[in-house]
């Protein structure tokens, strides 16, 4: 394998690990403290540009290598054993399989590779946003249970009103009904 492809392999398994670790159930404070660890250097313009080209240069790779899975492929179905002794069709057939596997194994590398950053960047946000998120609700829980709140006070004595209106409503409701009834009873008779 060429030092290139040796590279984009070395990628694709530290992309793994990261993948792995952004997957594991971590504590919520451990789980921060990797994330802005891990992206400390993505904050960095010169870093940024670094990985653009990088990701450019396996997308390169890759469509090189989709290239040359066409082109392998082509000159396999265009070995025609009329032209050539037995012996020499099979040897041309394996040498040519052979390039064929090597221009697929590049290409499922470079596109794996190019697929799981995608997935990366996608996964990374999710994760950052669910901290964020969690962050956030539980600022607002500790809020909701300080008895302090002048807030929270003046709605519960407001709810506690609405339902002293809500009991005298009833009852009201009961007696109209009770004097509704009475009188439908005395007309009947």
């Amino acid at each position: 394998m060429a030092l290139y492809y040796n590279l984009v392999f070395v990628l694709l398994v530290v992309e793994m690990a990261f993948f792995a670790i952004l997957s594991l159930p971590f504590p919520r404070k451990l789980r921060k403290t990797v994330l802005t660890t891990v992206s400390a250097p993505f904050r960095s313009e010169q870093f940024q540009i670094a990985l653009k080209c990088i990701f450019g240069f396996v997308l390169v790779l890759f469509i090189d290598s989709v290239n040359r899975v066409y082109a392998v492929t082509a000159e396999l179905q265009s070995i025609s054993p009329n032209n050539m002794s037995p012996t020499n069709v099979l040897n041309d057939r394996a040498e040519v399989q052979s390039r064929r596997f090597y221009a697929q194994r590049n290409m499922y590398l470079c596109g794996f590779t190019l697929f799981l950053t995608l997935i990366l960047t996608r996964t990374y946000s999710l994760v950052a946003e669910l901290i964020e998120t969690k962050d956030k609700l539980d600022v607002l829980g500790k809020e909701v249970d300080t008895p302090e709140s002048s807030e929270v006070t003046a709605l519960k004595q407001s709810l506690k009103e609405k339902d002293q209106q809500l009991e005298t409503l009833k009852e009201q409701a009961a007696a109209l009904s009770g004097d509704y009834d009475s009188a439908t009873t005395r007309r009947k008779v």
